[in-house]
Parts: structure tokens; C-alpha cells; sequence
């Protein structure tokens, strides 16, 4: 929740020459020691700088701050200061140098829109009555959610201004003149978050946001991932189960492999040699011993994705294995000692599918010693804005450009509902990024026919000019999609046996439909 800061004044008498607050860095001289004393004084922060402490004088402000057109690329955390008053930015600038940032200073606002657009400003200071306007106007050309932090810093305080700033997301009020505790803090929680979006989420397994649904999915994770405790992971297509299962796997510390597995995309017949292994001979093309999915995953993590598409009887041999610990192959009779933990996955009720049959309710008490459910990003808040801008870094560093998100284009993130969830987000915004003809890439309206929601599921329309196979695959996309996925249902619907369904479905992934 944004807070409201009001930092307290810090005077002094004019012409003070002392302060309660040091800070001691290297000069340029090799065997120079320098102390900066801030000082407060007309409700300005100056720079006292005593070289050897021998001589002290007041420096005339200096530019030694990266000026915004020629930024560079830096490993440190950034500030962006904006601010008409030079002699406030220098000192502002050098305090936060001395702590590892690299600063950057504008004292206009038509210099700083270029800059603090870009989604690499960990920290902005931003003074409100700017010669050219108000400080408020660049805040509403920017994309507020991926900045680290942004700090309102006013000689004027006003009711209006404040309240203003608290309806914001991440904007702090704060009142000169500053006092250096305070923008300490400031800096040090900045420089906590200035990890690059792409870093940040490889440091949590790759997931990203901070809502307060996947600030608990992640904590959750931290405290069963050491466990061995089985899982079963629900949720709507498109929402990150693997990716999730995938974390409870790194952040487990186990040395194996992470083995995923989709039941649904293996036709049944074939599925226990894959998961099982087989013997030369056990069956026709059995020309040699087959280790499967649990001896390829010993000591790491198999995922089991769509585990309501298994076979029941396949059910049961799993059962077995996950309560034994042993597996036998197809065709064999020794049984192998195996150390996996089992992750499953399926996108339908857990509840109802037991119900109508698709998964025995005794494997789903022993899947589920945790249940995870993950919550469809349009109840995640702000999220899809800070997925979208990790999708636009993944792919300005694949195809070595500086693509950015036109203004405007968050507000048309966050009114639609994802329906298709992460995964639809991420066509989205891989489409506006290969279509766009420069550097600013926008997700217009029109991109919501990616997701056909809208479309009447019980009916099917073919035109002049459709092939056999583009009708057949509007028919079983469809038929599926009536029943909800069903695929023994819409097989019997459809007059074929499930193995077609799957070899189907096969297909249209290998061709690179995403079903």
C-alpha cells in the first residue's frame, strides 16, 4: 500500500558550519580521504567537503552526474532526479552516488520524459513545480507499476498535492528539506528492488508479481519445496503450473532431473512404457530396454501435467509406485527403487473430476498431501503489467533492440481480462513486439479476438475455401471446448476413439497450434 511520508525539517541557524551527519568516500586523489557534511541552510542541502581535513569550503554544484542524453547501461541502481534546482540535484546526486547509485539528473520536464520512461529508473525524485510544468504531468506519461520507487520532493506542500500523490501507486510525499536518515532509507530500499525484472524472477524460479495472491503462492513454495511431500497444482489454463512446479523443484535442493510429463498429449496405450519404462521384447518395437519417466527423474522432481487424462487403470499402477517407491517395468518383473517426488497438474476441479470418474479419489488424497491453486491473472492486480514488461525484456535481449510500450498501452493491459491467462499475455505482447514498425510497440483493443471467449462454442462455421483439415480441427477444438476439455466425451460426440483425439492434438502441437 502506497504510504504517505512526510519527512521532518532539519534546520539550522545561517551560516551554520557543522552537522550532526557525516559521510567519508575516496576522492580522486589516491591518497586523499574526503568528508561531505550536508548542511542545511535556507532550505537547500549544500556540500561541505574537507580534503585531508585541512580546508573546508562550499563547492559550487557539480556535474558530475550522467546527464540524461547520454545515458549508459550501468550495473548499479539508478536515480533519476528532477528537479529546477541545481544546487539541490549536485548534492542530492553525489549523497546518492556515495551509496552505489548511478545517478542522472533533468531540471525540466521536457528533459526528463525521454529518460524516466524507460523501466530501468530504480529511484525518482521528482520536485512538482518544474519551470515547463507540473511534476505530476511526466508521472502520468509513465508506467508507474515498473518503477522501483518514485518520491515526490516539495518545498510546497499542499493537502491537494499530497492526497494526490497517495492515490498513486509507489509514490512517496516528501518535504524539503530533506533529512539524510530519511533519504538513506529512501536509497536503501530502492537499491533492495533494483534488480533487473528478469533477475528478480529468475531468483524465484522464474515467477513474477507482487500481488498479495503470489506474494502467498511464493511463500508457500519456499516452506513445502524442502519437503518431499507430494502436490497437485490447480488452476486455469494458461496460469503457470509447470512453471510453478518447476520452482518447487529449484527451490527444493533435490540433485535429479525435472522430468515434465503432459498424460494428455501421450496416447494411452503408449503411456505406462513412458512413464514406466519397458523390456526388449515386452511388445511389438520393444527392440531394447526403455527406462521411463520415474528411473529418468530418480533423485529430482516428475511433473505430472493433466493428470486427469491418465487412464483410471494407469491410475492405479501409479498409486502403487507413489505408495511403494518402486517401479517395474513393462514387460519386466524386478522392481526398480526410485527417489522421485511426484508434482501433478490439472486445470479442472480436482472435486468434480472425481465425480465423474477421471481421477480415482485414492490417488487424489495421496497427490494432494499440499494443494496448491493458483489464482488467473485477472485477479492478480497489477501483475500483467510487470509480466508484459519481462516478456519485452525477454525478447529486446533475444533480438538485441529497445522496444518499449507506447503510453497508453497499460491502461489497455489492465482492462482486459485474460482469459487465456499468462499464456495469452504473452502472445499478446510477442505479437504487438513483431508487428511493430518501431521502437514503441502497442497492444491495441483489437488483440482480445486472440482469446475468442465471445464465440458461440456450440456451433461451428466453415467457408468456401476451408481444407478438410482446417474443418476437422474447428470441429474437435470446439467439441472440446463444450466439453470442457472432456476427452473421452468428445470422442464418443464425435464417432472417434480417444487415441484419435490425442493423436489429433499431437499434431496440432507439433505444427505449433497452442491446444
Amino acid at each position: 500500500m502506497t504510504k504517505l511520508t512526510a519527512l521532518r525539517r532539519f534546520s539550522q541557524a545561517p551560516g551554520a558550519n557543522t552537522c550532526p551527519w557525516t559521510m567519508l568516500f575516496r576522492c580522486r586523489h589516491p591518497t586523499a580521504w574526503c568528508v561531505q557534511q550536508l548542511f542545511h541552510h535556507g532550505g537547500i542541502i549544500f556540500r561541505r567537503r574537507t580534503v585531508n581535513s585541512r580546508s573546508a569550503s562550499v563547492d559550487a554544484p557539480d556535474n558530475g552526474s550522467t546527464d540524461v542524453a547520454e545515458r549508459v547501461s550501468a550495473p548499479s541502481p539508478t536515480v533519476l532526479i528532477v528537479d529546477d534546482d541545481h544546487d539541490f540535484a549536485s548534492a542530492a546526486a553525489d549523497f546518492a552516488r556515495a551509496r552505489g547509485f548511478t545517478p542522472y539528473m533533468a531540471h525540466s520536464l521536457e528533459q526528463s520524459r525521454g529518460f524516466a520512461r524507460l523501466p530501468a529508473v530504480d529511484l525518482l525524485l521528482l520536485d512538482l513545480e518544474l519551470p515547463d510544468g507540473n511534476g505530476f504531468d511526466l508521472l502520468d506519461d509513465m508506467d508507474l507499476p515498473e518503477h522501483g520507487q518514485i518520491a515526490i520532493v516539495t518545498g510546497q506542500p499542499s493537502v491537494e498535492s499530497a492526497a494526490r500523490a497517495v492515490s498513486l501507486p509507489v509514490v512517496d510525499y516528501l518535504i524539503k528539506p530533506l533529512c539524510p536518515e530519511q533519504f538513506s532509507n529512501l536509497l536503501d530500499h530502492a537499491a533492495a528492488r533494483a534488480r533487473p525484472p528478469q533477475a528478480r524472477a529468475e531468483a524465484r524460479g522464474g515467477m513474477i508479481g507482487r500481488s498479495p495472491a503470489m506474494r502467498r503462492l511464493i511463500d508457500s513454495l519456499e516452506r513445502i519445496a524442502p519437503s518431499e511431500a507430494t502436490v497437485l497444482i490447480s488452476g486455469e489454463s494458461g496460469t503457470g503450473k509447470e512453471l510453478v512446479a518447476r520452482a518447487i523443484h529449484e527451490f527444493s535442493g533435490r540433485s535429479g532431473a525435472f522430468v515434465p510429463v503432459n498424460c494428455g498429449a501421450i496416447a494411452p496405450d503408449l503411456l505406462a512404457s513412458h512413464l514406466f519404462g519397458h523390456e526388449r521384447g515386452s511388445f511389438t518395437g520393444a527392440a531394447a530396454r526403455h527406462n521411463g519417466y520415474f528411473e529418468q527423474a530418480d533423485r529430482g522432481t516428475l511433473f505430472l501435467d493433466e493428470i486427469t487424462e491418465m487412464p483410471p487403470a494407469l491410475q492405479v499402477y501409479l498409486l502403487r509406485v507413489l505408495e511403494t517407491g518402486t517401479v517395474t517395468r513393462v514387460g519386466g518383473s524386478e522392481a526398480v527403487d526410485i527417489d522421485v517426488r511426484v508434482v501433478a497438474a490439472t486445470n479442472r476441479d480436482p472435486q468434480r473430476s472425481i465425480e465423474e470418474g477421471s481421477l480415482r479419489e485414492d490417488l487424489f488424497y495421496r497427490l494432494a498431501d499440499i494443494g496448491l491453486e493458483l489464482p488467473p491473472l485477472r485477479s492478480r492486480g497489477d501483475d500483467a503489467l510487470l509480466i508484459a514488461h519481462n516478456f519485452l525484456e525477454r525478447l529486446n535481449i533475444r533480438y538485441g533492440t529497445r522496444k518499449r510500450f507506447a503510453a497508453g498501452t497499460e491502461r489497455v493491459l489492465l482492462r482486459h481480462n485474460w482469459p487465456g491467462n499468462v499464456r495469452e499475455l504473452r502472445s499478446a505482447v510477442q505479437r504487438a513486439f513483431l508487428t511493430a514498425e518501431g521502437d514503441e510497440i502497442r497492444v491495441a483493443p483489437g488483440f482480445r479476438k486472440l482469446a475468442p471467449v465471445h464465440h458461440d462454442a456450440t456451433h461451428v462455421s466453415f467457408s468456401v475455401g476451408m481444407t478438410y483439415a482446417q474443418i476437422e480441427q474447428e470441429m474437435l477444438l470446439k467439441t472440446l471446448a463444450h466439453f470442457d476439455g472432456d476427452r473421452t466425451r468428445s470422442a464418443q460426440s464425435l464417432g472417434v476413439s480417444v487415441r484419435t483425439i490425442h493423436n489429433q492434438l499431437a499434431r496440432l502441437r507439433e505444427s505449433g497450434h497452442d491446444v
